[in-house]
């Protein structure tokens, strides 16, 4: 799996094509050679992985470099119950129309927000790598990862942990290797009939170590993570609409920011003002701790 702006992730299936039933593609891996077979791989895609990075850094300014982002989100080692759902854009996924933060609290702070950041990054690969699975039929027993963000400790320790299977990757001591991707596709060009400046035999290849990162928590509490993110996914399908909404308690929204929650509080979408329940409206930005949802 390749990580960067966003992630990618394929899995070989060799000379036969899967046609996947959850939304991926089935796209041509490889063909070493003419007389070679073609191999297949079932793919998934990610758009929102370092964007997110980025977007804290340049939207809400928490962090002055996207390096760090790890330290900020270690110095909590958990969200907290504060969930993070990027505006997700891969095939299973409907289009969602903005970024959305649940789980709120008054104690929430900013290293709680990049932690439940990259811990999405996390959900988010796990949700293609289940697609994966009951598509090929064999759970993935292993991943493989290189990319540019892979170089944050923490999130690759999340993968494994949210996966619950161990996240390998090319040790930072050789930052040349960070980039396995590109490389292999070099190497499969310089392995060409007529161009032979590699050769793929097994013997011949140098073997590169790679960092393993175990899972570290139990698998009954990466599940209540996911069960909670995924919770938050389905909080946020649909959020931005024009129709007049009415939640059958007297709220009602007409779409351009006048709302009413039934009790007399009133915002014209131009002031701040309190129903004395917790409730704010700051012009275009709704805050409520008791919903906890943004």
């Amino acid at each position: 799996m390749w990580y960067g702006t966003g992630c990618f992730l394929l899995r070989n299936t060799g000379v036969t094509p899967v046609m996947s039933d959850h939304g991926l593609l089935t796209t041509l891996a490889y063909k070493l050679g003419k007389d070679s077979p073609a191999c297949y791989a079932l793919e998934g895609s990610v758009a929102i992985a370092g964007a997110v990075v980025r977007w804290l850094k340049d939207n809400l300014g928490i962090i002055q470099s996207s390096a760090e982002i790890e330290k900020l989100a270690g110095e909590v080692g958990s969200s907290y119950g504060c969930y993070f759902v990027p505006r997700l854009l891969w095939a299973v996924r409907p289009l969602l129309g903005a970024h959305i933060i649940c789980g709120l609290t008054q104690f929430t702070n900013k290293s709680h927000l990049a932690f439940a950041a990259l811990e999405a990054v996390c959900f988010q690969t796990r949700e293609i790598l289940e697609a994966m699975n009951q598509d090929y039929g064999v759970a993935l027993s292993q991943l493989q990862v290189d990319g540019g963000i892979t170089s944050n400790r923490l999130l690759m320790q999340l993968q494994a942990d949210v996966l619950c299977i161990p996240v390998g990757r090319d040790p930072p001591v050789k930052p040349s290797m960070s980039e396995t991707t590109a490389l292999s596709a070099a190497m499969a060009a310089g392995a060409a009939e007529g161009v032979g400046v590699w050769s793929l035999t097994p013997g011949d290849l140098t073997a590169i170590p790679t960092e393993k990162y175990q899972p570290l928590i139990n698998p009954e509490e990466s599940e209540f993570r996911y069960t909670r993110w995924k919770k938050a996914v389905q909080r946020a399908m649909n959020w931005e609409t024009t129709e007049p909404i009415n939640n059958g308690n007297g709220a009602i929204s007409n779409g351009n920011g006048a709302i009413s929650n039934g009790n007399g509080a009133i915002s014209n979408g131009n002031g701040a003002i309190s129903n004395g329940n917790g409730a704010i409206s700051m012009g275009m930005v709704s805050v409520d701790q008791y919903n906890t949802c943004l």
